[in-house]
């Protein structure tokens, strides 16, 4: 990336890599679209409506980042913003295939399901989001995408939850659960 983005930027941007690269490709080739809108249909079913809003525009050749970024949250408009830089510049699109520091992703990851469990909807919804863009990026992503329910209901067996994945998916697994037990243990001497 050209200019030097602040860390929780970068770890969206990481976070959703597979969909901005895919986004900036589609606006140059009619041909993923069909890729691309299976994707956003899972998208706007787990609740990010106003970000699939965007990315359609885009699609449609709109360009204005002021009209783009309206109604987005900072999430959603990071993923905009990113897609908009690689549809001018390929060269500052995210690679899918890094992954993102486990000790930058783990915590938000945790907090979020930690949420998920104490029944937030907003937690839920976003964890939905996240494990399809897991699922899109493929190895040790899209397995972690399929160990989110497991995790909201409470598995911690590292042996269970790691199971099949590569040594970069451990790490950040095994520090998703460290930090949900650091908040777990927070929890009960606050009560």
């Amino acid at each position: 990336m050209a200019k030097k983005l602040p860390p929780r930027q970068q770890q969206i941007i990481q976070s959703h890599a597979a969909l901005i690269v895919l986004i900036a490709q589609a606006a140059h080739n009619a041909k993923l679209h069909p890729q691309l809108e299976t994707v956003l249909a899972a998208t706007a079913k787990n609740g990010w409506v106003d970000l699939v809003k965007a990315i359609r525009s885009i699609m449609a050749g709109e360009r204005s980042v002021i009209t783009l970024l309206a109604n987005l949250d900072e999430e959603d408009g990071t993923i905009i913003e990113a897609a908009l830089r690689g549809i001018q510049d390929a060269r500052t699109l995210p690679d899918p295939e890094q992954k993102a520091e486990a000790s930058s992703a783990a915590p938000g990851i945790a907090h979020m399901v930690y949420m998920a469990a104490q029944g937030d909807a907003q937690s839920k919804i976003m964890l939905g989001g996240m494990a399809d863009q897991m699922r899109v990026a493929g190895g040790d992503m899209a397995r972690l995408s399929g160990i989110m329910k497991r995790l909201i209901d409470g598995e911690r067996d590292l042996d269970i939850l790691c199971k099949g994945m590569g040594d970069q998916g451990e790490t950040l697994v095994k520090s998703i659960v460290a930090e949900l037990e650091r908040m777990a243990a927070s929890s009960l001497l606050l009560h």
